[in-house]
């Protein structure tokens, strides 16, 4: 990431580049950067995505961690306390991340008038000033739905009832064709999350329009994936009380090779890899050298072309016998 994420080694707070808006002159871009691209950086390759700082914010959450042990302990509550945690360790501009970083609370309904109260305060930094430029906020939440406005479309976020982001059809549109593979596996598996993050802001009416906008994939206990290949690896590391982290891939596109995750067992991590069916020679190069440069992991390959998943490792198999 170059000097996009820049942490002082004696506060541990990471200061952060962006390569997105955190605040508007006059009327809405044309072609918002999280709605056409935010797996890469435009411009300046030194600078965080949209999609990138949700994947900085879940892993230093530690939300791509997991062991079976943990199976039915992760829920909202728990997702919200450690992102919010997170990002009062970052900055941007100069002032606190959590400033401006918006992850709505559980919804109960005794509660309502409480939690609508607070959300009220909450968004106060992205209520229109008089004059000057307009200041946006961060949403961080699980997408419930989206549906058609009268003008435009809305998203709908779990434990907002009553309560909507409008996007206008420009925006709607990019975001389908951009995330099609992520709105893909959503609705392929009902217990899976979609997780949205955007940039938006109120209007003097107190309506939220979202400006940009990106999607991620995570599991029924939330750590992400990106195919169903990655999902059925998911889907094996959840039932091994071994602790497994799963990478991310911050502003790298797809097409470059990356480890799928790490299954930390004895005597030495292993970085496991899943090789889609389309890679090809310089595909499998690019592995090869990706590997070799890091001799202190073992390796584990899918190659999803010749078939099914092998076996994880397991470190009964790989401890030395004395």
């Amino acid at each position: 990431m170059g000097s996009a994420i820049q942490v002082d080694s004696e506060s541990g707070m990471a200061a952060l580049k962006l390569d997105f808006n955190l605040s508007k002159v006059g009327a809405r871009s044309a072609i918002p950067v999280g709605a056409g691209g935010s797996d890469r950086v435009v411009g300046d390759t030194k600078k965080l995505s949209l999609r990138g700082l949700l994947h900085y914010l879940w892993h230093e959450a530690e939300l791509n961690v997991w062991t079976s042990r943990w199976a039915g302990k992760r829920h909202w509550w728990n997702i919200r306390w450690h992102l919010i945690e997170a990002s009062r360790q970052m900055t941007v501009k100069g002032g606190p991340l959590s400033g401006i970083l918006f992850v709505p609370e559980p919804f109960r309904s005794p509660d309502k008038t409480a939690i609508e109260q607070r959300r009220a305060e909450a968004l106060a930094p992205a209520v229109p000033a008089k004059s000057g430029p307009r200041k946006l906020m961060i949403l961080v939440g699980e997408v419930k739905e989206f549906g058609v406005a009268r003008s435009g479309h809305k998203l709908v976020v779990k434990h907002m009832p009553g309560f909507v982001f409008l996007l206008d059809d420009g925006l709607y549109r990019r975001l389908q064709n951009r995330f099609e593979i992520e709105m893909a596996l959503w609705g392929a598996d009902e217990a899976s999350h979609l997780i949205a993050i955007a940039t938006f802001g109120l209007t003097p009416a107190g309506l939220a329009v979202i400006e940009e906008m990106a999607v991620m994939v995570v599991a029924e206990n939330w750590v992400p994936y990106e195919s169903a290949y990655e999902k059925k690896l998911l889907d094996a590391l959840a039932r091994v009380r071994e602790r497994s982290v799963k990478a991310l891939r911050y502003n790298l596109p797809r097409d470059k090779p990356a480890v799928a995750a790490m299954l930390q067992i004895p005597p030495r991590p292993v970085g496991l890899y899943v090789v889609p069916p389309s890679s090809d020679r310089a595909y499998e190069e690019t592995l090869g050298e990706l590997i070799a440069s890091r001799p202190e992991f073992d390796s584990w390959i899918w190659r999803t072309a010749d078939g099914e998943m092998p076996p994880l490792p397991a470190w009964q198999d790989r401890v030395p016998v004395a």
